[in-house]
């Protein structure tokens, strides 16, 4: 099997390694890729970006691609998958009528109440006016999303009314909607859910951390680090969560002549009433997917292809890897409000099986040079027996990493670490 991965990420370039892992794969390919791709796989660029359709489709074609695995949300959205099955090409991601999922929360929210969905109540607000109303009606702490896709930096938490209320305004200033929801308390989950439109398989759950900061301080990014297992979630939640929210969204999709074939993220709070959806998304999330496939043994490209297929009924059970997995994001300064690029990197050369470092916002300069080229500029994966020494494996690589004003946080997977992420009781 040959495969083509679109996109330039750490989650790319973490599907990629996963792929290459796979004995069935033969060769795979990335558009455009980064430096960090580049140096395991053949890139192509994309000139046009990911989200040009025809050129994505030519260059399947000329490859002779298996399988496209498309990793962002944008291209999904905008109808990549649809055009590359209509060439007669197997693809991994949902139509664009399906990743609407993802693409307006309010969509999301519709089909999560036709499906008997446990969510937050949520109000969809077109003016400022309506959001006012929605926000006196839920209270503190505010919870504001904008309805379209925001690269995860498009929700607000906040204690204060005034805050909560500028992010709508600026929201409606861009001629968008936004979803109200009542606060959701409780750690966060994240699941993948691999799905060829009828079957669901679940992968393990992860927990990323979004706050910029310690602490969960500062404003949303799109994740900072991740881990996984959750050594303190409830037994039976995977299972839970395909029962009550995974199958009944993937049934009423069906239901509805727009199947959603590929993974289907679902970001959960574990509140005092249980399980409850925060979001959904059409697409494998970053940083959780590096931590996720580094746990996992069953071939990736052989599970994909499957879900491409509509054949997950026909694969055996998937197994795991006992190892913790820890991923640690290195940020480049001034992200998430303006970061800074065309900064050096080095020390990001070596790794191995247990520590490694994903590309994500890297590029070659004219030179030749490896300098930073975006927000979130490297995820570094450590791999060991517990989530301590997972912890330390990855720690020792961020610090070996030099690029001028670049931070992390220092505290991913350290509450899970020590025992002391605790479950909400009733």
């Amino acid at each position: 099997m040959r495969a083509l991965v679109i996109g330039s990420g750490a989650r790319e370039h973490a599907i990629v390694r996963g792929l290459l892992g796979d004995p069935d794969v033969t060769q795979v390919d990335a558009a455009p890729g980064n430096p960090g791709v580049a140096a395991v796989a053949q890139c192509h660029p994309l000139t046009g970006g990911v989200t040009d359709t025809d050129a994505i489709v030519e260059l399947a074609r000329t490859l002779g691609s298996d399988l496209v695995v498309i990793g962002p949300e944008v291209p999904l959205v905008a109808g990549v998958a649809d055009a590359l099955r209509a060439a007669g090409i197997a693809v991994f991601g949902p139509s664009a009528q399906a990743a609407q999922l993802e693409g307006s929360k309010a969509f999301a929210k519709e089909v999560m109440a036709a499906a008997d969905v446990p969510t937050a109540r949520s109000y969809v607000c077109a003016t400022p006016e309506e959001a006012t109303a929605a926000l006196e009606a839920t209270g503190a702490p505010y919870v504001v999303k904008d309805d379209g896709l925001a690269a995860g930096k498009g929700v607000v938490v906040t204690d204060s009314l005034d805050d909560a209320l500028d992010h709508a305004r600026s929201c409606f200033a861009g001629g968008g909607t936004v979803v109200v929801e009542e606060f959701l308390s409780g750690p966060e989950v994240s699941l993948f859910c691999i799905t060829d439109g009828t079957t669901v398989v679940p992968l393990e759950p992860a927990q990323d951390f979004k706050r910029v900061g310690d602490g969960d301080e500062g404003p949303n990014t799109g994740g900072m680090g991740a881990y996984s297992p959750l050594p303190w979630a409830p037994d039976g939640l995977v299972d839970d969560v395909v029962a009550r929210v995974a199958q009944p969204t993937v049934d009423e999709m069906r239901r509805r002549g727009t199947p959603f074939a590929g993974v289907l993220y679902v970001g959960l709070a574990l509140t005092p009433a249980g399980p409850r959806v925060i979001e959904f998304n059409a697409r494998f999330g970053d940083p959780e997917t590096q931590v996720v496939l580094a746990r996992l043994r069953s071939p990736l490209g052989t599970l994909l292809r499957a879900a491409a297929d509509g054949k997950l009924d026909e694969l055996p059970p998937l197994t795991w890897q006992d190892d913790a997995a820890v991923t640690v994001v290195v940020a480049s300064a001034g992200y998430p409000a303006s970061p800074r690029t065309g900064d050096p990197i080095s020390g990001v050369d070596g790794g191995s099986d247990e520590a490694y470092l994903l590309h994500a916002g890297t590029a070659r300069d004219d030179a030749g040079a490896l300098v930073s080229a975006g927000g979130r500029v490297l995820s570094a994966v450590g791999v060991g027996a517990d989530l301590a020494t997972a912890r330390a494996a990855a720690y020792k690589l961020v610090d070996g990493v030099q690029l001028a004003g670049s931070h992390h946080r220092t505290d991913i997977a350290l509450a899970a670490a020590e025992g002391t992420v605790a479950l909400p009781t009733v």
